[in-house]
């Protein structure tokens, strides 16, 4: 059957700039995936998806004008139903087959099948296959009905009585099959051929579209717009450098513009044909820290800030225009204009910020709630010091102790400030900025603004000791805090993020090696708050499996095998910077070819000791000795145990593993002609003593059993 390529547009009105590469994506997506699953679409048909910021496109290859007739099996009823005891038609078959349009000669046509346990009728019906006009008028509807949209709005349509509920008033629809215009509807809309191009420099209006296939074309050249949003993404891409190296030309330096895809990705659903222009502000701004100046100029006025080689702002930044004129300077001044209150604010708050100290605002901490149960930001500033002190003491270094302190002290207080108040995304960097005005040490500066890493995944920790520990004494609190008083994360709602923050601490513990007892570290911070002292014990392990398992989702993610990870968690290690090398440990083991051997061996041992009731003492009699296995076996774990003790008492835990392959023959043999259960109790108590002291050699390291397929 003949195909020919189809295109579909909505035109309306400004889409949410945030939302409109989504919106495309959807719109194409489930408009053709609905034409496929209909048969309208060939083996061969292709997609493209198009949106810009007045319109929602797709233009999909090789569509039908009908859908192919189809074979479908129906099952009728039983058999037992359907036909009498002499094989003839019931009552009831007849007046099935009658609903259906056909007469008591289909019979002859129905086929007996069995069905479960039963034998049923069915009958083969032919579905004839739909026409692109409906087809298509379902997968519209369904593409509308399932478009993420973050907001809808409620308007009237022009014949002032219906309403209708979408992202934005839509203003015409296209629908096109080849030349062919296909007549369905849509938000009070009937499909033309017609849209509308850029709304001051397209040189036709309307536009009126010559076939499915010229539509990209004649919107560039007759409607002045890019409607593809990744090519006008790179076009922006491109016009961005260009520009850049221009504005480089007589300079010492080049000149780049600042990498943001967020903000890019913006831009790109704010324009339809993109011009980008070149703007300038006095340098006096300069002497605003420059993260103030970027987050104004990209939150507040959606320009791309220049950068010099080394990174440090330039007072020229560019802006992307959506309009073209012969001469730019009067778009161009306009974005000056615009620009310098915004600069001129973050200075003034900037200036009026250095006139008063960090440490004077730490009363001022009091006034700021931070939980209705939990107190005061002041409260809670004077628990993440005494727990940054207390960590820095078991790190054994009382300076770090006093710099971890007066950090903590001082980390929220810029929370008060002007400059943080009007651009909250800027805590912790202003307060190392007026820490650095104030002379303070460069540690606990930096410590202020880092105490918050790791914000998300993936970010960078603290760049200084001080800083790890403030920021991890920082998300102790409140992690342990939140969980005292009942707020844990249910399902998929983490209100207070405290999966990142549990993650954030994990990272630290491990990626710096801070030798700190987990278990001791909760207890400690949980004793900053008044905590029942019936529920300590409750709080803290429910903590514990909580870190645990994000510990557990983290290690998975980073390569390591679900086998590996509870190996060596189920031990519930308490230092987990050892955790990495455990990981490596239990890797280098899985590989040997012992490995599946003592790995089942060990479940096996466990399975028996679980049995036993009361604690098995891991101690041999060597005079109860009898068989030749057990004597092998227990001989074989005097070399070995020793060996393996010393390798991992040194943090060697791929050796001390390594070691362990020794034991497999005498275990193998042990297995195969010792009878532990002996009926001679002595016996058997020493027997289980061989064997709780080879499960207590085996499993320093990691859980092997749970290598065990």
């Amino acid at each position: 059957m003949s195909t020919k390529n189809l295109l579909v547009e909505l035109f309306v009105e400004e889409l949410p700039p945030k939302a409109l590469n989504k919106l495309g994506e959807a719109f194409a997506s489930v408009l053709f995936e609905t034409l496929k699953s209909q048969g309208l679409a060939a083996d061969t048909a292709a997609v493209t998806a198009y949106a810009s910021p007045r319109r929602l496109a797709v233009h999909a290859t090789n569509i039908l004008a009908v859908a192919p007739n189809k074979t479908s099996t129906q099952k009728l009823m039983p058999v037992s139903v359907g036909m009498d005891a002499s094989g003839n038609a019931t009552p009831a078959l007849i007046k099935r087959l009658n609903s259906m349009g056909l007469t008591e000669a289909s019979v002859a046509n129905l086929t007996k099948q069995m069905d479960g346990k039963n034998e049923a009728l069915f009958l083969d019906v032919m579905q004839k296959g739909i026409s692109l006009k409906d087809g298509l008028q379902i997968a519209l509807n369904d593409a509308i009905t399932k478009l993420p949209i973050p907001k809808v709005m409620t308007y009237q349509l022009a014949d002032g009585w219906s309403n209708v509920n979408f992202v934005r008033p839509a203003h015409s629809l296209v629908a096109l099959h080849g030349n062919d215009v296909v007549a369905v509807t849509a938000l009070g809309l009937t499909a033309g051929n017609q849209t509308q191009g850029h709304r001051f420099e397209a040189s036709v209006s309307p536009v009126i579209l010559k076939n499915a296939d010229t539509y990209a074309e004649q919107l560039k050249t007759e409607g002045a717009v890019i409607a593809s949003f990744t090519e006008r993404r790179a076009e922006i891409v491109c016009q961005l450098n260009a520009t850049a190296q221009n504005a480089s030309t007589g300079l010492s330096t080049s000149l780049k513009p600042i990498e943001d895809d967020a903000l890019l990705d913006e831009v790109t659903a704010l324009v339809e044909r993109p011009n980008v222009l070149l703007g300038q502000f006095e340098e006096v701004y300069l002497e605003v820290p420059q993260e103030c100046l970027i987050l104004t100029m990209k939150a507040n006025q959606k320009y791309f800030p220049l950068l010099d080689a080394n990174d440090k702002l330039t007072n020229k930044f560019l802006i992307v225009s959506n309009i073209s004129p012969d001469d730019a300077s009067a778009v161009i001044g306009g974005n000056e204009r615009v620009v310098r209150p915004r600069l001129a604010d973050a200075k003034f708050f900037f200036d009026q910020d250095r006139k008063k100290s960090l440490e004077s605002r730490i009363s001022s901490l009091d006034k700021v709630v931070y939980h209705n149960k939990l107190g005061s930001q002041g409260q809670r500033t004077e628990r993440v010091s005494a727990i940054a002190i207390a960590i820095s003491l078991q790190l054994g270094d009382a300076e770090l102790a006093a710099k971890a302190g007066l950090a903590a002290q001082l980390a929220k207080t810029d929370l008060i400030t002007d400059m943080v108040g009007e651009f909250p995304e800027l805590q912790g960097i202003m307060g190392r900025y007026y820490a650095q005005h104030e002379g303070l040490d460069d540690e606990v500066a930096f410590a202020i603004e880092d105490h918050y890493k790791p914000r998300f995944a993936g970010d960078e920790l603290a760049r200084n000791q001080v800083g790890v520990v403030v920021a991890l004494a920082d998300k102790l609190e409140t992690l342990v805090g939140l969980f005292s008083i009942g707020e844990k994360p249910t399902g998929d709602k983490d209100p207070f993020g405290l999966r990142r923050q549990a993650l954030g601490i994990i990272r630290m513990l491990i990626e710096c090696k801070l030798p700190l007892t987990f278990s001791s570290l909760i207890q400690d911070v949980l004793s900053q708050f008044n905590a029942e002292s019936s529920t300590q014990a409750a709080t803290i392990q429910a903590i514990k499996e909580f870190c645990f398992d994000r510990l557990s989702v983290n290690l998975r993610e980073q390569g390591a095998s679900p086998q590996e990870v509870d190996a060596v968690l189920s031990l519930n290690p308490e230092i987990l910077s050892d955790i990495p090398q455990r990981l490596a440990a239990v890797r280098t083991f899985s590989a040997l070819d012992e490995a599946p051997a003592l790995a089942a061996a060990n479940k096996r041992v466990g399975n028996i000791l679980k049995k036993i009731e009361g604690e098995v003492k891991s101690e041999v009699n060597v005079s109860l000795l009898q068989e030749p296995a057990e004597i092998a076996l227990n001989t074989a774990l005097g070399k070995v145990k020793p060996e393996a003790d010393k390798l991992f008492e040194g943090g060697d835990y791929t050796a001390a593993l390594k070691s362990l392959a020794a034991l497999k023959a005498p275990v193998d043999a042990f297995f195969d002609s010792v009878m532990v259960n002996a009926d001679d109790p002595a016996l058997k108590a020493n027997r289980l003593g061989l064997l709780a002291s080879l499960h207590q050699a085996m499993n320093r390291v990691a859980d092997l059993s749970k290598l065990a397929s």
